[in-house]
C-alpha cells in the first residue's frame, strides 16, 4: 500500500467504519415469524418498544404474555405502570405468569407517569416496564436510556396517529388484528408480517 494512504489511515480522525456488532439475544416473543425478524431472536432486552395501537383490545398484551411469562420467573419485577384498565388476574395465570413478581403503579399526573417509569427501568430491580403514555421527544430519550442504564426491556404503547412522528425507541411496532408491522426495528429492516399470535378462541 502506498505510504502516504497508509499514513492517512492511521489518523484517527479518518472514519473506517465498523464491523456491525452481533445483536444481543433477545426474549421470544412466542410468534415465530416475529422472532425470525428481529435482529437477536426475540424481544430487544435494556431498550424501548414502541406498541402502537388504534385502540385497547388488539391483542397488544396477549403479544407480550409470553416474554411477560418467561421473565415474571427471573428475580426481577415487571411493572406496569398507568394501565388502562386493572390487569385481570386470572388471565394472567393462565398465561404463566407468576403475580408475585408484578407491581401496578397509578400516577396522578402524567409527569409522574413518565417520572414513575423511568425510575422503574433505571433502579435494575425490574425485567420489563410497560407504560400507557404519550411522552414527549425528550421524555423518549429519558427512557430510552434508562432502559439501557437499568437492563431492562421497556415497552410503551402510544396511539397509532404517533407513527407519523420521531421516536428513540429501537423498536416500533404497530399492531392490527392478524397483521405486524415493524416500523422500525435496530439492527433489522421495516416489514410487514401477516401473523397470528392470538391464542384459538
Amino acid at each position: 500500500m502506498h505510504e502516504t494512504l497508509q499514513s492517512l489511515l492511521r489518523d484517527r480522525r479518518i472514519w473506517q467504519g465498523e464491523v456491525a456488532a452481533t445483536p444481543a439475544a433477545g426474549t421470544p416473543t412466542g410468534c415465530s415469524d416475529l422472532d425470525a425478524a428481529l435482529p437477536g431472536g426475540g424481544w430487544p432486552t435494556a431498550s424501548l418498544t414502541e406498541i402502537l395501537i388504534q385502540h385497547h383490545g388488539l391483542g397488544e398484551l396477549e403479544l407480550l404474555m409470553p416474554a411477560l411469562a418467561q421473565l415474571s420467573k427471573t428475580p426481577r419485577v415487571i411493572v406496569w405502570v398507568a394501565p388502562p384498565f386493572i390487569p385481570y388476574a386470572p388471565a394472567l395465570i393462565g398465561a404463566g405468569i407468576e403475580l408475585k413478581r408484578l407491581l401496578v403503579v397509578h400516577a396522578e399526573t402524567p409527569a409522574d407517569v413518565l417520572w414513575s417509569a423511568e425510575q422503574a427501568l433505571r433502579s435494575g430491580g425490574c425485567a420489563a416496564v410497560l407504560l400507557w403514555a404519550e411522552p414527549s421527544m425528550g421524555w423518549l430519550r429519558r427512557l430510552q436510556l434508562a432502559a439501557e442504564a437499568g437492563s431492562a426491556w421497556g415497552v410503551l404503547f402510544r396511539t397509532a396517529e404517533a407513527q407519523t412522528r420521531s421516536s428513540y425507541a429501537a423498536l416500533r411496532l404497530r399492531v392490527q388484528p392478524e397483521r405486524l408491522e415493524l416500523l422500525k426495528c435496530r439492527g433489522g429492516r421495516p416489514r410487514v408480517l401477516h401473523t397470528s399470535w392470538r391464542a384459538p378462541q
